[in-house]
């Protein structure tokens, strides 16, 4: 069974910068779609960024401009570069992949923008 682990979050001042790693213990095969979800508490899980098989990527309009998603297919993981980071970016962060022989969520890291 694929694990998906992300890492990096943390605490973090308004304006400030922090990147997500998620990584697969194997690698996944036939990647249909990857992505970056997060929750803040007392709302809905939202997807924040997407990267598809063929790169093409998408963003939240809440989060253009400021969050870059990538990945690196060597090292099974993928990325989201966060910047200009805002208190309402705070949030449980859940990496996901959705591959033609199922779908894979991490367990989560805490991301908290304050002052």
């Amino acid at each position: 069974q694929v694990q998906l682990v992300e890492s990096g979050g943390g605490l973090v001042q308004p304006g400030g910068s922090l990147r997500l790693s998620c990584a697969a213990s194997e690698r996944i095969f036939s990647i249909i779609t990857m992505g970056w979800y997060r929750q803040a508490p007392g709302k809905q899980r939202e997807r924040v960024a997407q990267v598809t098989s063929g790169d093409s990527t998408n963003y939240a309009d809440s989060v253009k401009g400021r969050f870059t998603i990538s990945r690196d297919n060597a090292k099974n993981t993928m990325y989201l570069q966060m910047n200009s980071l805002k208190p309402e970016d705070t949030g449980t962060y859940y990496c996901h992949v959705n591959a033609a022989l199922g779908t894979h969520w991490g367990p989560g890291t805490q991301v908290t923008v304050s002052s």
